[in-house]
């Protein structure tokens, strides 16, 4: 593990306006990527995660709070520093139909990033880096020309790859990669991003919704729901032992091919509660079962409760036997 950060998050927030008031989309999140890393980012629909994932590929501002990328703060950079930063920190979209444009054949959509950045000076020397990156991410040559309805969704995805790897970055925001895709195509993407990223040294944010997925790739998991941070700890620690309540109920909901199993069943109920102008108590509490008093009240601290395993909730020690 490298002790030089790429990313460091220090309370960052966003909140969206709305007729109703303030959706709070992500609430004071605080933690760090080291460079050559996977983090995982977890959790249910809408609790922020690619919201957080566009913040800090820069397609987000940020409401509040601190955003360090390579020790420079990008918090509200400049337009010229924005440029740059583009360059170095880059986004794969979670639909690569919705996110390549359909006029554009696959060598144009590869070339696109090349040309706003202004890359190359010549055209040979850009078409040559263009089927560089096909050859690179599994494309072959004769798609070249091929617009994005005539592939399937796994080509699509890697036109998607090869348009982030286009400007060389340093860190990519993998949202949803591979949900859109069938499972034996889903293992292929999931294969090639580990290969770049040891090939490269690239620094990843690997946002999903699929617990097994994230445990195939990622070094250390961030557990979110509605906006704020619930657990965070190392894969393996996260998968053998989950301390949060919420993080209790994902793993419990992951199927187990098998019908002899004695693992502990962690269902949830309960209403979820509106990321609208929420309440000063645990955004969790209204479907926790060990939910008492303080949860209601005041919003847990996230904690060091374990070596390197954090943890936001006012009974993590007591609900663990510890």
């Amino acid at each position: 593990m490298h002790n030089n950060h790429i990313v460091e998050a220090k309370e960052l927030c966003k909140y969206f306006k709305t007729p109703h008031g303030q959706l709070h989309a992500v609430d004071g999140l605080s933690f760090q990527i080291a460079e050559h890393t996977v983090l995982g980012v977890v959790g249910e629909s809408g609790c922020g995660k690619s919201t957080l994932g566009r913040m800090l590929a820069g397609l987000h501002e940020v409401t509040s709070g601190s955003l360090y990328f390579e020790g420079q703060d990008v918090t509200n950079p400049s337009r010229k520093a924005k440029k740059s930063l583009y360059r170095r920190r880059q986004m794969i979209f979670q639909d690569p139909s919705s996110s390549l444009d359909p006029r554009q054949c696959v060598s144009d959509l590869i070339a696109e990033p090349m040309n706003v950045m202004k890359l190359y000076k010549g055209r040979r020397e850009r078409d040559a880096r263009v089927e560089e990156l096909m050859d690179i991410v599994g494309l072959a040559k004769r798609y070249a020309f091929s617009y994005p309805h005539e592939l399937d969704g796994g080509r699509r995805q890697r036109i998607g790859i090869a348009r982030a790897l286009a400007c060389d970055p340093k860190f990519i925001v993998c949202d949803e990669p591979v949900s859109a895709l069938d499972v034996s195509i889903q293992a292929q993407i999931l294969n090639l991003l580990q290969d770049l990223q040891y090939e490269k040294g690239l620094t990843y944010m690997f946002i999903t919704h699929d617990l097994s997925v994230v445990k195939h790739i990622s070094d250390e998991i961030l557990v979110m729901y509605l906006g704020c941070e619930m657990e965070h700890a190392t894969s393996i620690e996260l998968f053998e032992k989950p301390l949060h309540p919420y993080t209790k109920g994902l793993l419990s909901a992951i199927p187990i091919p098998s019908i002899h199993t004695n693992r502990e069943e962690f269902i949830m109920s309960g209403e979820v509660a509106s990321p609208i102008n929420p309440n000063s108590g645990c955004r969790f509490a209204s479907r926790c079962i060990f939910a008492d008093e303080p949860c209601y009240s005041e919003s847990p601290e996230v904690i060091e409760v374990l070596p390197r395993h954090f943890c936001a909730c006012h009974f993590a020690r007591e609900v663990n036997g510890m």
